[in-house]
């Protein structure tokens, strides 16, 4: 889309919210018509609308897929770990929900709502736009809107009336959050309030995120309190053993350790369920004893039956197709196990894979920051990585480990892979057809 440059620094913050919302809905007929745009939308909005105009979205409808059935519905409530902290998210945003006469809407990681309260004739214009419980809003679906697009971008987001793509819900405005499981880091869903439009307060992001914050540190204490029971269960156990071993609870987080210094706080595990030894990226071949809430990890120093070791034992598989969320996911006889990457480490890994020769310090510093004479900086970085998945990578020159098949999922178009990198290394690569 193509933008003139605004004349005033904020001209929409100077307009009333009725001229604000008309001038964002000429913006974005604009957009959809691919034309120029009078003034250009916020990154997050604008880059949200490209992926409705390449889905292909209707934008005055969106889709309508059928809502989940009560017997689903109740399953997913019961599953989330969302249903924990639910008493902490209605004391941060009901009473300020209906006192805007808005709703405070709670979303799964799919985008289905799973519980709505708030203001009683709010709720029934709600219902005029499937803001139900048990419907759909991710992006794909509703379009830009606070829950979809804060799922799709795994940030705080508010959309403000024309800034929905679908022209149905511009009378509404919405902020949402998103909520993690920190024990893992799995996406759980994302917290929302939403109202009319004309009665709406930018504030009102902040304190939903400020709320989403609150859970997710409900959700940790939760976490620690699980982990001081198992320490108690395997202290003993630990204290009887001579070589190394490692108590971790089901998600990898260590709970105790005997003979050796993990350089992290959590291990990544293969995929349930354990067949024999398992081959773990920071501490090689283990044994796994179940535990209350865990498992023991023996290593096998020198043990390792033919297969569990690194030699030729896996394949893995570097996904960076979405724009903000990147993984490597290893599969062998021992299992499976994912690692969400930061932006650094997919772009060194993006570069590794694509020179299976190896990189020295020096090269890696010219691919990624376009001076070659920041090898200390390289040289942390390749630390925490190896610190998480140091047994599929090798050094002097650095590389993949050379019997691991590494493939590269990348986005279906070249120019949106890791598009908010500027290593020289990446931009070639979106440069290649």
């Amino acid at each position: 889309m193509r933008t003139q440059r605004p004349r005033d620094a904020s001209p929409l913050a100077a307009l009333s919210p009725t001229e604000s919302a008309r001038l964002m809905a000429v913006i974005r007929e604009a957009a959809l018509s691919r034309g120029r745009l009078p003034l250009p939308t916020r990154p997050v909005i604008g880059a949200s609308w490209d992926r409705m105009l390449r889905l292909g979205l209707d934008p005055d409808h969106g889709r309508a897929p059928r809502p989940l059935g009560l017997e689903e519905l109740e399953r997913r409530r019961r599953q989330t770990r969302l249903a924990e902290v639910l008493p902490t998210l209605r004391d941060g945003l009901l009473e300020a929900a209906e006192a805007a006469a808005h709703l405070m809407i709670i979303a799964d990681a799919e985008g289905r709502i799973l519980w709505i309260d708030g203001h009683r004739g709010v709720r029934r214009q709600a219902d005029g736009i499937a803001l139900v419980e048990g419907s759909h809003w991710a992006e794909d679906v509703a379009g830009t809107s606070g829950i979809g697009t804060a799922l799709a971008v795994k940030s705080p987001v508010r959309v403000h009336s024309a800034e929905h793509f679908v022209s149905a819900f511009h009378t509404w405005s919405c902020a949402a959050a998103p909520v993690h499981d920190p024990s893992d880091g799995r996406l759980l869903g994302v917290i929302d309030v939403s109202g009319p439009a004309g009665t709406a307060h930018p504030t009102v992001l902040s304190l939903v995120t400020a709320t989403a914050r609150w859970a997710e540190g409900e959700l940790r204490l939760a976490h620690s309190r699980e982990l001081e029971g198992l320490r108690a269960v395997g202290a003993p156990l630990l204290a009887r053993i001579h070589g190394k071993a490692v108590v971790v609870d089901q998600h990898g987080w260590i709970a105790g350790v005997t003979g050796v210094t993990p350089r992290e706080r959590r291990l990544l595990l293969p995929k349930a369920p354990y067949d024999g030894p398992v081959w773990l990226p920071a501490l090689g071949a283990c044994a796994v004893e179940p535990l209350p809430g865990g498992h023991l990890l023996r290593v096998l120093d020198g043990e390792a039956s033919p297969g569990t070791g690194p030699a030729g034992w896996g394949d893995l598989l570097l996904d960076v197709r979405h724009p903000h969320r990147w993984t490597l996911t290893f599969t062998g006889p021992s299992g499976t196990w994912i690692h969400e990457l930061s932006a650094r480490q997919a772009e060194v890994l993006l570069v590794l894979a694509a020179h299976p020769e190896g990189r020295t310090a020096a090269q890696l510093a010219q691919d990624l920051f376009g001076d070659p004479t920041r090898t200390v900086t390289v040289r942390a970085a390749m630390s925490r990585l190896r610190g998480r998945v140091g047994a599929v990578l090798a050094h002097r020159p650095y590389r993949i480990a050379d019997s691991v098949r590494i493939a590269v999922a990348g986005p279906d178009h070249p120019a949106d892979l890791l598009p908010h990198s500027s290593a020289p290394a990446v931009v070639r690569l979106r440069a290649q057809p």
